[in-house]
């Protein structure tokens, strides 16, 4: 298994330089047709989410579905597809960023009671707290 950085996720999402996107859907598509894993850290999904939104401007609600997307891709292999789905809800309808939820989500996995933040919109949120 081999797994994807930011940027060549990226490149294939939104296919923005020919070249580097021709090489991102040549190893998506012969992981696809040799049923081989690409593993996806939850950073590159961060990452992934704040370049299309600063870079592309992508809305809120379609970046939820990109990721949702690639949670659901058959290929595709997650730290824990779980723990993504929950931040990706709670980033629908929260006011903070993907980052935040996931944040949160990883930290109630851990036991944590509470996220301690200087983001006023957060603290205002079940699961974050000031400090």
């Amino acid at each position: 298994m081999i797994a994807l950085d930011t940027n060549v996720l990226v490149r294939f999402l939104v296919e923005d330089d020919k070249a580097q996107s021709k090489r991102a859907k040549k190893l998506v598509e012969k992981a696809v047709k040799n049923e081989e894993e690409l593993f996806v850290p939850d950073l590159v999904l961060v990452e992934t989410a704040w370049v299309l939104k600063r870079s592309y401007s992508i809305k809120k609600e379609d970046i939820a579905k990109v990721l949702r997307t690639l949670l659901g891709a058959r290929n595709l292999r997650f730290e824990s597809s779980d723990r993504l789905a929950r931040a990706i809800r709670a980033d629908e309808k929260g006011r903070g960023g993907f980052s935040d939820y996931l944040i949160r989500e990883a930290a109630l996995e851990r036991g944590c009671e509470t996220v301690v933040t200087f983001d006023q919109v957060l603290q205002k949120e079940k699961g974050f707290e000031r400090p």
